[in-house]
């Protein structure tokens, strides 16, 4: 039987459209490299003029955001706004700077640089998903048995073959949802 929380995790991928369709990019973690928090300031200052005031909160999160742990080289950036589902208010303006939607799904869209190597994840402010991305990027800084079975268990899912780069993402869900387990106790104790 499943848990509510994997019920509701498969429902939301269930859920997600993917513009475009599944895509099959080659998978390769690179060393950790400073230039990757270069980018994510040059498309924080994009971001805080395409947004202006819509946009809460705009943070570096993911593997690039975490010093020292390797990771695809693509840039993940969170912006927060009132409502992640009322597309209308903020795409416009992230699409006339060159950002491209990827994925709708509630409580979240997904935009992508030309180049891909910038996904700009927009969550709804206050809400748990944004929390929770942000709770795992400060663990794997804190932590480095963490940071260092996450990148074995990348490196080590990167060497398979994949029928979509989803499909990767996915299959490191046990270890995030374990390692999620641990930062959520040290959160606690930070909090104390």
């Amino acid at each position: 039987m499943l848990s509510r929380a994997r019920a509701n995790r498969l429902r939301a991928v269930d859920d997600a459209v993917f513009i475009g369709g599944p895509e099959k990019r080659a998978i390769v973690i690179e060393e950790y490299d400073p230039a990757w928090t270069a980018r994510f300031e040059q498309v924080h200052a994009a971001l805080q003029q395409a947004l202006g005031p819509l946009a809460h909160r705009i943070e570096h999160f993911g593997s690039t955001a975490v010093p020292g742990l390797g990771a695809k080289g693509i840039v993940d950036v969170m912006v927060t706004v009132d409502d992640a589902d009322d597309e209308a208010a903020f795409g416009p303006a992230l699409e006339n700077h060159g950002f491209a939607i990827r994925v709708r799904q509630p409580g979240h869209r997904m935009y992508r640089t030309p180049d891909q190597d910038v996904h700009v994840h927009v969550f709804t402010e206050g809400g748990a998903a944004a929390r929770i991305r942000l709770l795992f990027r400060d663990w794997l800084r804190h932590d480095a048995g963490d940071r260092r079975l996450y990148e074995d268990t990348k490196r080590e899912l990167a060497r398979r073959d994949w029928d979509a780069t989803n499909d990767y993402s996915e299959a490191k869900g046990t270890v995030v949802a374990a390692i999620l387990v641990r930062a959520q106790r040290w959160s606690e104790t930070q909090q104390a």
